[in-house]
């Protein structure tokens, strides 16, 4: 007989969840003294916000998707699954907030507070509001105009007050202008580029008025917005004023592509702020990922370096940054795995598949546990910003992120409509979920793939 099916087996799973229910809590609740006790008191260093090495970082509850796989992996007898899920929610990350009246946001960072500080740990919220976000697709919303966000904005800065927190100011808000976006200016995406400059502007000087509040701009990611753009549109936005960037939020490039590209980022804002060094204004003259350098091609990113090593001058870099390690232990897909057998995907398709690797891609695993002992004087700590096992969206060819040549490889049950197949994700087999909602099968593979492992 099955060993699920017998009923020793079922006890066994029964107990097995009720301790990893009882450990996950335990984990989230249980004061580490001394780092408790240096995240509590952590003070603005130099000027800035910087965290000392040993801060402990918020545990939130578990998502509920989450915990209705870990109960039903055990009551399957897979406990080796489930508990690697619950290690996964048993990990610090972050607490996003995503929209409700200003009363409704202040409530629920209120809440976070306290459950922050039972832990006695740090807290990263993730503001994630602003008018048009996501270019109104996958995650599309935030609030109705400017005024609706600067007051939202308003609430959050308030209730937050003088704890100490980090807060991630609008993911893809500056890698994703108005301007970048392909409906841009039409009557469905009414918004322009001085008001996202704006809004991202006017969160970073409310929230950067707490007294013990991080402030992280959007710096995208390696693979993203080259060097020169990026800096020029955090410099816009006031990143000068805040703690820094964050990097690669809910994207897959690898820690060390990203911290070199951060740096890269961080001396061009000391060139380009510095009057006395001849790039002083001249943000697009900066050298980056793309030129010299080529952006697939690691081999050439030490040109880049050199040419930073020659040009600074007497400029000091030093505006930090924070990287979201939630989905990169295993880096960012190249998709060739799609052009050998059995699927033998031709050239154009895997092309395809790999433009569009940020959405859900196969093979992916959790990354470097939330630390801010680095060792990289301007990384000032690896987090999980993006939720894992929560989907990037319902990725497809119909929006222009999957492509497949089903006459190649195909699977029963699979779609045979040319109307079916655009809304099916061949990767996974499945029609992804919307985002934000959970993805167990994506979650069940970052937890088995992570590096460090969590066995």
């Amino acid at each position: 007989m099955p060993r699920k099916h017998h009923p020793l087996a079922r006890a066994l799973a029964a107990l097995t969840l009720a301790a990893l229910t009882l450990a996950t809590a335990a984990l989230a609740a249980a004061p580490a003294v001394a780092a408790a006790d240096t995240a509590a008191a952590a003070a603005p260093a130099g000027g800035g916000r910087a965290l000392p090495a040993d801060t402990r970082f918020f545990t939130p509850p578990p998502a509920s998707g989450s915990v209705q796989q870990i109960v039903r992996l055990a009551r399957k007898g897979d406990l080796a699954d489930a508990a690697l899920l619950a290690r996964m929610e048993a990990t610090p990350q972050a607490v996003w907030l995503t929209g409700g009246t200003p009363a409704q946001v202040a409530r629920q960072v209120r809440t976070t507070l306290a459950e922050a500080a039972r832990e006695r740990a740090v807290p990263v919220l993730v503001a994630y509001d602003i008018p048009g976000r996501d270019c109104a697709e996958y995650s599309a919303g935030g609030a109705a105009d400017q005024t609706a966000y600067d007051a939202w904005i308003s609430a959050v800065a308030k209730a937050i007050g003088n704890a100490h927190v980090v807060v991630i100011v609008e993911p893809d808000a500056l890698g994703n202008m108005p301007s970048d976006c392909a409906v841009s200016g039409s009557g469905s995406y009414p918004f322009t580029d001085a008001q996202r400059i704006a809004e991202v502007g006017y969160a970073a000087t409310a929230l950067e008025a707490g007294p013990h509040t991080g402030v992280y701009l959007d710096g995208t990611n390696s693979h993203w917005q080259a060097v020169g753009n990026i800096t020029q549109r955090l410099l816009e936005a006031g990143v000068q004023h805040t703690q820094g960037f964050f990097l690669n939020v809910s994207n897959y490039q690898s820690d060390a592509a990203l911290t070199t590209y951060g740096t890269w980022v961080s001396d061009c804002i000391a060139m380009s702020t510095d009057p006395a060094n001849w790039a002083y204004g001249k943000e697009s003259d900066c050298a980056g990922q793309y030129y010299p350098a080529t952006v697939d091609d690691p081999s050439t990113w030490a040109l880049t370096t050199a040419w930073y090593q020659q040009n600074m001058g007497d400029a000091v870099a030093d505006t930090h940054f924070v990287i979201d390690s939630s989905r990169n232990g295993q880096g960012a897909n190249n998709m060739q795995t799609y052009a050998a057998a059995p699927y033998d995907q031709p050239s154009s398709v895997t092309s395809a598949l790999f433009a569009g690797n940020w959405c859900n891609p196969s093979g992916a695993g959790l990354g470097l546990r939330p630390t801010a002992d680095t060792g990289v004087p301007l990384l000032d700590a690896y987090l999980w910003i993006k939720t894992p096992g929560q989907s990037d969206g319902q990725c497809d060819s119909a929006l222009g992120v999957r492509a497949w040549d089903y006459t190649a490889y195909t699977q029963p049950g699979w779609p045979t409509t040319a109307a079916s197949q655009a809304l099916f994700d061949p990767l996974w087999g499945i029609d992804d979920p919307a985002a934000g909602a959970w993805f167990p099968q994506q979650a069940l593979q970052l937890a088995q793939k992570a590096d460090p492992t969590l066995r």
